[in-house]
Parts: C-alpha cells; sequence; structure tokens
C-alpha cells in the first residue's frame, strides 16, 4: 500500500492542479479525503487475500479455517471479551502452528516422531518423546543382539550415570506396572508408556559482557555472571554445535573433551563441546578482546576453588558458572563471556527482544563500544548540555558499567535510558562517598518524565525525588537486596531497591524484577503516590519484610494497582486500588479499605484489604465452613481443618532466590486453586501471561488422539 497521501492528486492532469493553487487547494484537500477511504478499502482487500492462508491470516481467522479442515480446539475461548489479553490467550487455546500442521499430522499419527512436533505446535515448548520399552531389561537371544535397546549398568560411565531418569537415559529398568498418565503415581518403565518430555526453561544469552572478578577466592577466579553468584550454564538451541538442540544444562560430563573430526580429516582431542564463538560458552581475552582458542579450555569441578590449571590454561566450570585462571596468567585479567542461562519467562533486563518506543522527536545518544560516548555519564553530561525536551540515552552493548548516575529533569523534559535490543548492560552503583544517594538517582521538576528500559542495576537502589510527574522501569532487573553472593542469596537483604522521596506523581513497573520499595512523602502536603505494577516481581528477600512501605509509618502515602504481580513480602499503603490475578505472599494492611478491589488474589490470612471477589484463601474458607456446618463438626474439628485447607492453597514456588532458573515459577505440587486461580484460567502471579495450564491442557488432549491405539502417553517435565 502508498503512503502518500496526495496519490489521487498526482493522477489529476497539471492544468487543473495550477487552478487548484490559485484557489488555495481546495481540491487537493478534498482527494485527501477520498484518498484516506481509498486506502481503508485496499487494505481491506489485501487483507481478505492474506486472510485465506494459514500463515498469513489474522488472529480471529484461525479458528474459521481450523473448521475447514474439521480442527476441534481443547475448550472453546470466550467470545464476549476480543480485548489483546483475550486474543493473547485465544493464540494459546488455538495454535496456529497446530492448524497450520494438522492434516499433516493426521498423516504421522502414530508414529513417535510426530508427538515431538505436536508439543512444539501445541505448546510451544521443546519436547522430546521416548518409548519406554526399548528401556526394559529383558534377555536377548545372542545370536540377534539389539545393540540400540537398555544397557546393563557400566559404573565407569558418568555420562551414562548422570541421565538416569532424563530424556537420555540408556540404561536398562526393570517393568513398572504403573501408567504413565496415571494422575496419582506417575510410572514409565513398561511396553505400552511413552514418555513426553518437554523443557518449560527457555534459553537467554549473554553477550560478550565482562566476567565477575571474584576477589574472595583470588585475583584469578572468575565468575561468568556479571552479578558475582553462581549460574548454570545452558545449551543454547540456536548454537551452530547444539547438540542436542534443547534448553538443558550443560553437565560436566557432556564438557569433557572429545575427540571431532578435524579441518584436516584427522581426529582432534582436546576441544570441548559447546565452546567457541556462536556456541554455548565462549571467553575473550587481551586488549583487543581475542577469542580464547578452545584448546586452552579444561572442563573443571570447581566447587572449592581448589583445582588450578598450569600454564595457559583456563579452568571452566559450567554448572557452576566459574572460571579459574593459572598463576602464571596476569592478575585480575579482564575477561569478556558469553554464554547462555536458563530462565522462566522473558522478564526482567535481558537480550530477549522487546519493543522499543520513543518521543517522534526525540535526540539519540548512544553509548558503549563504537558509540559517541563511552561512559553514561559523558552521555548524560552532553544531553545537560544540549537540554533537548525529549532525549534516548541508548546503551548498545551488554558491558557493566560501574559509574554513578544521575538525572535531574527539567520541566517538559522527558528522557529515556535504555539497553539497544538484543543486548543486556549492568549498572553496577558503588558507594561512592558512603551515601546511598551517590548511587542513582532520578528527580526532576513537574511535567517531566523518565524511563528505564532494558538494564539490570546492581550494587544500590535507585532513588526518586522532586516533582517529577513520571517514572517508567520497564523490563529492568533492580536486583533484589542490592546483589548476590554465590549462592544467589541477597547480600543486603534489609535495603529497599528503590526509594521514592518527595513528591513524584506516579511510578509504573512492567515486566520486571524489583526489590523493596520504600516510599518516604508527606500526606499532608502531596497526594499520594500513584504506584501501577504488571507483569513482575517485587521481592523484599522474605516474606515478613516490607515490600512496599514506609520506614516510620503505619501505611506509606501510595495508592496501589497491581496486575499479574508476585509480592514477596508485606504491603503498608494507603490505599489499593486494585489488585487483580496477582501473589501477595505477605500480610496486607491497607489502611483506607473503602475504596478499592482485590480480585482473583491469594492474600495471607489476618489482611486488612479492600472488598475481595474471588480469592484464596476465602474460597476454600467458605467450602470448608459450609462442610463444617452441614456435617455439625465441633469448634476443634472446625478450626484445625480450616487451618488444612489454608495451608494447602499457600503458594508453593521452586525457587524464591533471584538468580536461578525456576526463579518465583508456581511449583508442581501447589494447589490447583492458584495455578488456575486467575479469571481466565490461568496462574495467578508474574507467569500469568505464559498460559501454563491451558498449555498443558491442551497437550495432554492431543497426546491421547495421537497415540497408537493400546499405548499412553504422558508429559514428564524436564525443567
Amino acid at each position: 500500500m502508498s503512503d502518500n497521501a496526495d496519490k489521487l492528486y498526482d493522477l489529476v492532469p497539471v492544468v487543473y492542479r495550477l487552478r487548484d493553487a490559485d484557489r488555495g487547494y481546495p481540491m487537493r484537500a478534498l482527494l485527501r479525503v477520498i484518498g484516506e477511504q481509498v486506502s481503508v478499502i485496499e487494505q481491506d482487500i489485501a487483507g481478505l487475500y492474506e486472510n485465506w492462508f494459514i500463515e498469513t491470516c489474522q488472529d480471529w481467522v484461525v479458528p474459521y479455517i481450523g473448521t475447514l479442515i474439521g480442527y476441534t480446539p481443547v475448550s472453546t475461548p470466550p467470545t464476549n471479551n476480543k480485548g489483546a489479553r483475550a486474543l493473547a490467550r485465544e493464540r494459546i487455546m488455538m495454535p496456529r502452528r497446530e492448524v497450520a500442521n494438522t492434516i499433516r499430522f493426521r498423516r504421522r499419527k502414530g508414529t513417535l516422531a510426530v508427538l515431538n512436533d505436536l508439543a512444539e505446535a501445541v505448546a510451544g515448548w521443546p519436547a522430546r518423546a521416548v518409548e519406554f520399552y526399548r528401556l526394559l531389561a529383558w534377555t536377548q537371544n545372542i545370536d540377534y543382539l539389539h545393540m540400540d535397546r537398555g544397557r546393563l549398568v557400566d559404573v565407569r560411565d558418568r555420562d551414562a550415570l548422570d541421565n538416569i531418569g532424563t530424556a537420555f537415559d540408556e540404561l536398562a529398568h526393570l517393568v513398572d506396572v504403573r501408567r504413565v498418565n496415571s494422575s496419582r503415581r506417575q510410572g514409565r518403565m513398561n511396553i505400552p508408556e511413552v514418555g513426553v518430555f518437554i523443557w518449560r526453561i527457555g534459553a537467554y544469552t549473554v553477550t560478550q559482557a565482562p566476567a565477575y572478578n571474584y576477589d574472595e577466592e583470588g585475583p584469578n577466579c572468575y565468575l561468568f555472571s556479571a552479578l558475582g553468584n553462581d549460574t548454570q550454564l545452558y545449551i543454547n538451541p540456536t548454537a551452530t554445535g547444539a547438540n542436542p538442540a534443547l534448553p538443558i544444562p550443560i553437565r560436566h560430563d557432556a564438557f569433557e573433551l572429545h575427540e571431532i573430526p578435524g579441518t584436516n580429516g584427522q581426529l582432534t582431542s582436546g576441544v570441548p563441546y559447546y565452546y567457541g564463538p556462536g556456541e554455548s560458552l565462549a571467553i575473550w581475552m587481551g586488549t583487543p578482546p581475542a577469542p580464547v582458542a578452545a584448546a586452552r579450555i579444561i572442563p573443571a569441578n570447581l566447587a572449592d576453588w581448589s583445582y588450578r590449571p598450569t600454564g595457559d590454561q583456563i579452568a571452566v566450570d559450567p554448572v557452576l558458572g566459574r572460571i579459574v585462571l593459572s598463576s602464571g596468567q596476569a592478575r585480575r585479567t579482564n575477561l569478556l563471556v558469553s554464554y547462555t542461562y536458563g530462565f522462566v519467562a522473558p522478564i526482567g533486563g535481558g537480550e530477549y527482544p522487546r519493543t522499543l518506543s520513543q518521543p517522534a522527536n526525540a535526540k539519540l545518544y548512544q553509548v558503549g563500544a563504537g558509540a559517541a560516548f563511552a561512559q553514561i555519564g559523558a552521555a548524560l553530561t552532553r544531553w545537560k548540555e544540549d537540554t533537548p525536551p525529549s532525549a534516548v540515552i541508548e546503551i548498545v552493548d551488554s558491558n557493566v558499567y560501574v559509574e554513578p548516575v544521575s538525572v535531574t529533569l527539567a520541566q517538559g523534559q522527558s528522557l529515556e535510558l535504555r539497553a539497544a535490543n538484543g543486548k543486556r548492560p549492568v549498572i553496577r552503583l558503588l558507594d561512592w562517598q558512603g551515601d546511598a544517594s551517590n548511587g542513582m538517582s532520578i528527580g526532576g521538576a513537574a511535567q517531566s518524565w523518565f524511563v528505564l528500559d532494558g538494564i539490570v542495576v546492581t550494587g544500590r537502589g535507585v532513588q526518586i525525588g522532586g516533582d517529577v510527574s513520571g517514572v517508567t522501569f520497564r523490563h529492568c532487573t533492580l536486583v533484589p537486596g542490592w546483589g548476590l553472593d554465590c549462592n544467589c542469596g541477597p547480600k543486603r537483604p534489609t535495603e529497599p531497591s528503590l526509594e521514592i522521596v518527595d513528591a513524584p506523581l506516579c511510578v509504573t513497573i512492567e515486566h520486571s524484577i524489583v526489590g523493596a520499595i520504600q516510599i518516604e512523602r508527606d500526606e499532608v502536603l502531596e497526594d499520594p503516590l500513584r504506584l501501577r505494577i504488571s507483569d513482575s516481581v517485587v521481592d523484599a528477600t522474605d516474606p515478613d519484610r516490607v515490600a512496599i512501605g514506609a520506614s516510620a509509618k503505619r501505611c506509606a502515602d501510595v495508592s496501589l494497582t497491581l496486575y499479574r504481580t508476585t509480592i514477596s513480602g508485606r504491603i503498608e499503603a494507603n490505599e489499593i486500588e486494585l489488585a487483580d490475578n496477582s501473589i501477595l505472599l505477605g500480610t496486607v494492611l491497607a489502611c483506607r479499605r473503602q475504596k478499592g478491589c482485590l480480585r482473583f488474589c491469594y492474600v495471607p490470612p489476618g489482611s486488612r484489604t479492600p472488598r475481595r471477589y474471588e480469592c484464596q484463601p476465602d474460597l476454600v474458607e467458605q467450602a470448608v465452613t459450609q462442610q463444617a456446618t452441614a456435617e455439625n463438626l465441633s469448634t476443634a474439628d472446625r478450626a484445625a481443618l480450616l487451618a488444612a485447607a489454608r495451608l494447602r492453597v499457600v503458594p508453593q514456588f521452586d525457587s524464591v532466590r533471584y538468580g536461578t532458573p525456576t526463579y518465583c515459577r508456581l511449583s508442581l505440587v501447589c494447589a490447583v486453586e492458584i495455578t488456575t486461580g486467575a479469571d481466565d484460567e490461568a496462574e495467578m502471579g508474574v507467569y500469568h501471561d505464559l498460559y501454563q495450564p491451558q498449555r498443558i491442557a491442551g497437550l495432554s488432549q492431543r497426546l491421547s488422539e495421537y497415540t497408537p491405539a493400546g499405548t499412553d502417553a504422558g508429559l514428564i517435565y524436564a525443567s
């Protein structure tokens, strides 16, 4: 389609255009109005053609194309709401990829390979199907050996021992009479059983970022993570040497040295799997940085940091994400590392793609390797000199910037400090003068705005002050507890990651991970701060600590709005305008309860909140009360039953420590009232938009349709 507003006017003969110019262009204005409607009709005609094909059609057309080929959805999506979120859920309930491949899947029905493709198409998770009858121990005929069947244990084969119980198990097992799709106790090893291993952890990359020099153990000890914590390295499924192409952790034995074909056709030894530029991990040294040859890499177990390589060798532990140089190499050498880590979803700072937005007239300042500015402070200085009304400071690499950041906005001015798409810069704040205000501070006059997008902040908290109208944190990480130790424990667990003082009007947090939020303002002189948090985690490092509150007041002067958020810690707010599909792990205190609502949330017993709708444990308490009344139970039995019901629906997580791959993910043993407790039957909390219950239900249904008769197929969670 042409974007030319005068495309009809250009078709008019020149003589009429000259006359039109003499009269002030009335004909051009008329043809522009007509041209707008012509463009609408052209777009509609083009859209009709695109809607003939499943690859190019709009989302609302997918169910109709599915009806033409007899595709039956697992469940019917609601039709009363067609907003953006409802359409996202509909894409999960009726995936375009499965509709496109329905006929192909039907032709391959009953084969093992179709189960792998089915899991990817229906649920969007990588998968591996395993026929367990091949792993049964049985006596073979010596004249007809099956070398691909399960074999006896070789205690010297550490790789095979590590794979026991995984999708890559090769050892023989005794028969298990339990079914793989049992709702009670899942079995595996039997003739009719087929297991589909699925990986729910995604693989995310960090590219050429400085390694963390771990001085506590020695000047030549490093960590892959720039935050100073141990991190399990993962296989990058998109890397050239990924085998298998699945987001699985790299084990010690998988990283061991193997013989592979060299360039001259001979076998080359001393090259670890998954290592090298473009692979799952790589290391650069020197000035300018040069890639370290694979022959210098020594796989090692560095759990106690005792191993020391010799010569120019470099020891790497892929399980803990640790690096040790030999004592003969330069001390405190600057290392750049690229690696892959695992995480549940694209939230917080990361190299995953995200949507960038900025004012049309914003002036751009770029910071990083090959850019105009080497440091953020230099770009801020130039920005202060130029004083543009709108500006963007963009960091174009994944470097670690050790410098204080101070932003003061003039009236009517806006500034966005962001990471370029595909980059994950880290701002490491230090205690420059023994004063907390010398970290990262944001302030300004009225009608000014600031945005922090795609950046990780560690070392200290962020301060917001002055009369700035709005501050937005988008896809950011303000490390809970200011920093991490090797075990992902917080270094300063009682310190807030975000301090809001004076009179800012509005703070918005989206798709981010932040620590505790401390709000200090005079409720007599100022209106309550409007704090809006969506699709994020607020982690006070302990449910008994204050996650959102004030230091010396019972309730912070804040009007709180929560959407799909997990909060670990107490909330002490003036009012909660709305909390929707959220998990609140600490006691909630709202001083003003006449206004606001909590819906489809988990709220701990003993909380003082506005009116609640379809929240937990309220619903199970009502059910217990009705049961106790119907059965005429005693007071003691009623109290015991109520306590048990409350305990059952307490959210259970795989991990509550930031820095671990399963951070804040609901456990498989978590109560179904929480895992399907949102208003659209998705899970409560930060990972609501993953729609995992719908994906699991859809995949389970499809497995029963595509497996051969007489066999049982079940889902096994590999991560």
